[in-house]
């Protein structure tokens, strides 16, 4: 059966947004606001996109997980989105402490945490440096790569910016263009989703290369074995990376694991109702939760 997709022009009204003081600048968020359900243990929901994308990653779930009366505060990363850049090429360790400012600028003492991709790899770094600020995660698209996989990665990458770096003919665009559509899959593309994506990945004020080179240097399955919090790992059987999330399972069993079928790279825009249900499931179960 084909997945639904959800037309840009039904979506979710952006949320208020704002700006947080961070170690490298502003901090961009889009916080949904109001209160989480009486009596629940589920805590506001920060959600980190994954690169070269923004905070509009979650436009599509922010209307859903409203319904399970989830707080979500979806953060642009620095240099991505409406977010000030670091002054020098970061990695995934250098993002950290702006995540955490944000919290403190929202006056938020613990928060959930989810991270898509790049962002699952951001979410064990805060959840690492900042333990007691974090309750639970979700890893949605972990990338526990070997070393000689990630130099691999970053040998494509560097062979590919060329491609992508702008041009007076605007090709640039059409090769991006053409990319999107075949990393949203056999999925029907909604011709204004693949329009965003291309957007967001050249209108950071870093150049977009910064999130996978980040990504490609971090070391996730170290930083995975160190984690003491409880967490899911989320996938979905089309995701360009779900191997990588299979193998995330194997080296921590003791992690909970939900593996939607179907869906690609795009899986938030495609079936956000179903992605949003899986999510407060795993946030609002159990009460008796000792540890971080």
């Amino acid at each position: 059966m084909a997945a639904s997709v959800t037309s840009a022009d039904s979506r979710t009204p952006v949320p208020p947004r704002g700006y947080a003081r961070g170690p490298h600048g502003l901090v961009h968020y889009h916080d949904s606001g109001g209160r989480v359900r009486p009596g629940s243990t589920c805590l506001p929901l920060v959600l980190l996109h994954q690169s070269p994308m923004s905070a509009r990653q979650f436009d599509a779930a922010l209307g859903p997980l409203a319904t399970h009366r989830i707080r979500s505060i979806a953060i642009d990363t620095p240099g991505f989105g409406y977010s000030d850049p670091a002054p020098f090429v970061p990695r995934i360790e250098d993002w950290a402490g702006s995540i955490v400012a944000v919290l403190d600028h929202l006056g938020i003492t613990r928060a959930d945490l989810l991270g898509h991709h790049t962002g699952a790899l951001l979410a064990t770094e805060v959840a690492l440096q900042a333990p007691a600020r974090v309750r639970r995660l979700v890893l949605n698209g972990p990338f526990p790569a070997s070393g000689s996989e990630r130099r691999q990665y970053l040998a494509a990458m560097e062979a590919a910016r060329g491609e992508s770096a702008p041009a007076l003919d605007g090709m640039h665009f059409v090769r991006s263009f053409a990319l999107r559509i075949a990393m949203h899959g056999p999925v029907p593309a909604d011709p204004e989703l693949i329009t965003r994506y291309v957007v967001q990945k050249y209108q950071g004020l870093a150049p977009h290369w910064h999130g996978h080179n980040a990504a490609f240097h971090y070391d996730h399955a170290a930083a995975m074995a160190r984690l003491t919090h409880r967490t899911l790992i989320l996938t979905n059987t089309g995701d360009d990376i779900h191997e990588f999330a299979k193998r995330a399972a194997a080296l921590r069993p003791d992690f909970e694991y939900q593996e939607m079928q179907g869906g690609t790279h795009d899986i938030v825009d495609q079936r956000p109702d179903e992605w949003a249900a899986i999510v407060a499931a795993f946030l609002e179960e159990g009460t008796a939760d000792s540890r971080p």
